[in-house]
C-alpha cells in the first residue's frame, strides 16, 4: 500500500528529481522512494558496520597476541636445539643400544605432546581464567 507524502525540496534537487523523472518509465515517486529506501538501508548497515568493528578489533589484538606467542615459543625452541646441539656429543656409529633409547625417548615424547595436545592441556604458559575475560 502506498502513502501520499507532501514534500518540500530545494529548487536544485527539485529540478535533478524533474531531469530523471523525464527519461521514459521513471516517475519521480519511483526515483525517491529507491532513494529513500537505499538511504534507509545504508543507515542500518552502519549500525551493523559499528557492532562488527568491534569484533574484529578485538580478534585482530587476539590474533597479535597468538603471533607474538609463536614467536616467542619459535625463538625458545631454536635457541634451545641450538645449545642441546652444541654441548652433546653425537653418539658413535657403532653404539647400537644408544641408538634405540634415544628413538624410544623421541618416540615417548612425540606420543606425549599429542596426548597434551588432544587433550587441549598446556604445560607452560596457561592462561589465568581471569587474564582470559579481560
Amino acid at each position: 500500500m502506498k502513502y501520499r507524502q507532501n514534500l518540500y525540496l530545494d529548487r536544485p534537487l527539485g529540478e535533478a528529481l524533474d531531469a530523471l523523472a523525464a527519461k521514459p518509465g521513471a516517475t519521480k515517486s519511483g526515483i525517491v522512494n529507491a532513494a529513500l529506501a537505499a538511504y534507509l538501508a545504508r543507515r542500518g548497515s552502519k549500525e551493523i558496520d559499528d557492532l562488527l568493528k568491534v569484533r574484529l578489533d578485538r580478534m585482530s589484538r587476539e590474533m597479535g597476541r597468538v603471533a607474538r606467542d609463536v614467536e616467542v615459543l619459535l625463538e625458545s625452541l631454536s635457541l634451545f636445539v641450538r645449545y642441546q646441539l652444541m654441548v652433546t656429543a653425537p653418539l658413535p656409529e657403532a653404539d647400537h643400544a644408544a641408538r634405540a633409547v634415544g628413538r624410544e625417548r623421541f618416540e615417548a615424547f612425540v606420543a606425549q605432546v599429542g596426548r597434551q595436545i588432544a587433550g587441549g592441556k598446556r604445560s607452560i604458559g596457561a592462561v589465568d581464567e581471569t587474564e582470559e575475560r579481560s
